[in-house]
């Protein structure tokens, strides 16, 4: 990931909203849930949570798809990886064990589907 991806990825997650819409997509899986649905969840207008929507999509951090009517939006495993793994490829000095067990345990899951 280049260090522009990067803030860019930062400055979407530095606001309460989309923070709070990023930490609901990351436990709603990679089937995803309709914008309106977000909204409750967080507690924001259609208006606001279709704003920061585009803003995490802009960042590579979330991604939508139709179905139907409605439009689905669900965390962009690859790009939140390539995040990750962007804070982390230097971790102590080569010593992953030592940035804690939720690190070395995290780096096998969210796999993301091989179909898309």
């Amino acid at each position: 990931m280049e260090d522009t991806a990067a803030v860019r990825a930062f400055t979407a997650l530095a606001q309460e909203n989309r923070l709070a819409i990023f930490r609901h997509l990351v436990g709603a899986g990679p089937s995803g849930i309709p914008a309106g649905e977000i909204g409750r969840a967080v507690g924001i207008s259609a208006t606001s949570v279709s704003f920061h929507l585009k803003e995490l999509d802009r960042a590579g951090l979330v991604r939508q798809s139709r179905q139907g009517r409605f439009i689905f939006y669900a965390l962009h495993v690859e790009g939140v990886r390539q995040l990750i793994e962007y804070l982390t490829e230097e971790c102590c000095s080569g010593h992953p064990e030592l940035c804690g067990t939720a690190y070395i345990g995290a780096k096998g899951l969210c796999k993301e589907d091989s179909h898309e």
